[in-house]
Formats: structure tokens, C-alpha cells, sequence
């Protein structure tokens, strides 16, 4: 059960946003056994001011096209697993909305699963 966060500059249309989405849960369904019904995300728009980064951190050309995907799910991926999210994340995204993979940022939490509670006050998943 991911919970996806996506930043991004203020003022892309909401089809945009609708394939960022999209191509974000293929990824996971794909590589990281999701099942395809299990989505969660949060979409944040910022002004310029308000969404500041490194353009060349690491090498890497970023543009005010940045898109950061922060996804918080169980500790249970392994390393191959991991990679091959980011491969196929960046692959989806460049294929639609037609973002460049240099502005395509990942960040993984891992977390334990009874840190979870899908509603009802229960933690479903340490039952």
C-alpha cells in the first residue's frame, strides 16, 4: 500500500497531472507488486518561490519541469525492485505527460507495515 506525494511547479493543466498520476501507479503495478486498484496520492503545487532545488545536483540538467514523487510504503521491496521502479517511473512519465527523465525526482520511505491504518482505528495490516 503506497502512499504516493507529488510536488510540482504550480500551473500545469489537469491532464498533466492526471498522466503523472497514471504513469506513477503503472510503475508501481508493474515493478513493486501493487495491486492496480491500490492508489493514494497527494498532488502539492507550489509557486517558484516555494519550490526550490539544486538544477545540476549530482550531474543531473533539472529544469523548473521538476517533478518530485515521494512514496511511503512497506519495507518489503528489494534493491532490484527498487531500481527497476525508477527505471520504468522515469520511462512512464517521459512517454506521458512527456516529462524529461532528468525531471523525473524519486524518493523512497520504507516503513514497517504496523505503521499503517486504513481507517476504523485499526491497523490493518498487524492483525
Amino acid at each position: 500500500m503506497p502512499l504516493t506525494r507529488i510536488a510540482l511547479r504550480a500551473g500545469k493543466p489537469a491532464e498533466y497531472k492526471k498522466a503523472l498520476t497514471q504513469g506513477i501507479q503503472r510503475a508501481l503495478v508493474e515493478t513493486c507488486n501493487v495491486p492496480k486498484d491500490d492508489i493514494f496520492m497527494l498532488i502539492t503545487e507550489h509557486a517558484a518561490e516555494n519550490f526550490v532545488y539544486d538544477n545540476q545536483y549530482l550531474n543531473v540538467e533539472r529544469s523548473d519541469d521538476l517533478v518530485i514523487v515521494q512514496i511511503t510504503f512497506n519495507n518489503t521491496r528489494t534493491l532490484d525492485q527498487k531500481k527497476a521502479l525508477y527505471k520504468r517511473m522515469a520511462d512512464e512519465l517521459a512517454a506521458s505527460p512527456g516529462l524529461r527523465r532528468e525531471d523525473v525526482f524519486i524518493n523512497l520511505v520504507e516503513v514497517l507495515k504496523e505503521n499503517w491504518s486504513f481507517g476504523n482505528g485499526l491497523a490493518q495490516y498487524a492483525l
